[in-house]
């Protein structure tokens, strides 16, 4: 499990999900690679021991700012009131 602990396998994860989000109209794996991203910095900028030195850490780590990234996510890019289809009540002719 060595491998975990190299940023850019962290790194290549996020960016597999972030082109994941692209394609898969899904709007929920753009917050999980985010949270890839940050373990991935945080490998790359202090090693094992900036996550707390175990795989368990890493993934606390990687869920936690998957989450808030993902409510905030979800709070800038929500639905308006009314919904997001505007409906025309008047012709342009009229």
């Amino acid at each position: 499990m060595e491998f975990a602990f190299a940023w850019w396998v962290w790194a290549g994860f996020g960016l597999l999900l972030a082109i994941l989000e692209i394609v898969v109209p899904a709007a929920i794996f753009l917050g999980f690679a985010l949270g890839a991203g940050v373990v991935a910095i945080l490998l790359a900028i202090g090693g094992a021991a900036a996550v707390g030195g175990t795989l368990g850490w890493m993934l606390v780590i990687f869920a936690s700012v998957s989450l808030v990234a993902w409510l905030i996510l979800r709070y800038v890019f929500r639905l308006r009131v009314g919904g997001q289809v505007k409906v025309w009540k008047t012709d342009i002719n009229d």
